[in-house]
């Protein structure tokens, strides 16, 4: 599958596709603004770890084209989200090379610097998660190979949408649909934003069987036998293999776990956050009452939920599949 790009240049503005709008319809805006690119990321126009940290280093660009203090431009997009990793390790890398630079005195070699390492973190993010693909495409072809076809459960939306490109949970069920595998996915609504709508969405434009069930139906699929493995992506892995992703994940790996499912966790290695020991350290994003429309009772809206690194079977990175205890071997 030639995958499509989230996130592109245009007449000096960056172009994202408006999350949001999906499934209902297709709208590109452009990002002219650090004020804009904020916005994108904080109101979930982009979603996704990868896209996060790519959105975030083109808003540093963004931001010194406006004039603006590197150190201004770096707080402001800090604080869009708490949970993706990749956000910070985006602007720290671009913080770093800027301030190392010896082009760093100079204002138009400075932002010109900004943009090429921008479009760095992008090219390597779409050429990790091809990669994510490859070796994932491994853990399916033993299935395809006894049973005929493969019937994988997934969970929040972790295809080209939620990356530069090809997406990283979603990137080895399209490796599987290009090696002429059978592949069916279970696709959980994923409320309360039904990002299994884009789910969906995606693997209906690209000619992949799926069913979109109901998020609650997961542990009974397990147990009839329906599903194969279980593979999600990430917003940020700890050293020791405990993992944050969209709220109910979790449960799902629980269910694996009860009825001998895999459970793998897809991400490239910039999702992995070498400096936070355990899962107890990530903060978790509450988000407002107004998504879950329970009016003025209290309510409770996290966005993302820890899976313990016993419940993983392996982490499929571009580097290939780490047991989730053993992720020093892919620090870089």
């Amino acid at each position: 599958m030639n995958s499509p790009r989230t996130i592109v240049e245009n007449n000096g503005a960056v172009v994202i596709l408006d999350q949001t709008r999906l499934p209902q319809e297709t709208v590109f805006v452009p990002l002219k603004t650090l004020a804009d690119a904020a916005h994108a990321i904080r109101a979930m126009q982009v979603r996704g770890a990868p896209l996060i940290g790519a959105t975030a280093a083109y808003g540093v660009a963004l931001g010194l084209e406006e004039g603006l203090a590197l150190d201004v431009i770096i707080g402001t997009l800090a604080a869009t989200r708490p949970t993706a990793v990749n956000l910070n390790w985006a602007l720290e890398r671009m913080a770093r090379v800027l301030s190392k630079s010896a082009l760093a005195s100079d204002a138009n070699a400075r932002r010109e610097l900004a943009w090429q390492e921008a479009r760095a973190i992008a090219r390597e993010d779409e050429a990790a998660n091809a990669a994510i693909g490859r070796h994932g495409v491994e853990i399916l072809k033993p299935i395809a190979a006894q049973k005929g076809r493969i019937e994988v459960m997934t969970h929040c939306n972790a295809g080209w949408l939620a990356t530069v490109a090809h997406g990283t949970a979603l990137a080895p069920i399209y490796a599987a649909q290009a090696a002429g595998l059978t592949v069916h996915v279970w696709v959980s609504e994923t409320r309360p934003r039904n990002q299994g709508l884009l789910t969906a969405w995606e693997l209906g434009q690209a000619g992949v069987p799926h069913t979109f069930m109901v998020d609650n139906a997961a542990g009974l699929l397990m147990m009839q036998g329906r599903v194969d493995c279980v593979i999600v992506g990430a917003d940020r892995i700890a050293a020791n293999g405990d993992t944050a992703n969209k709220v109910g994940t979790y449960l799902k790996a629980l269910a694996a776990k009860a009825h001998g499912v895999p459970f793998y966790v897809a991400a490239p290695v910039s999702t992995i956050d070498f400096a936070c020991p355990d899962g107890a350290h990530i903060p978790i994003e509450e988000r407002a009452a107004a998504e879950v429309g329970v009016g003025s009772m209290a309510f409770a809206n996290p966005a993302f939920d820890v899976t313990s690194a016993n419940l993983i079977a392996g982490i499929i990175t571009e580097h290939g599949i780490v047991p989730a205890a053993q992720l020093a071997s892919v620090k870089p």
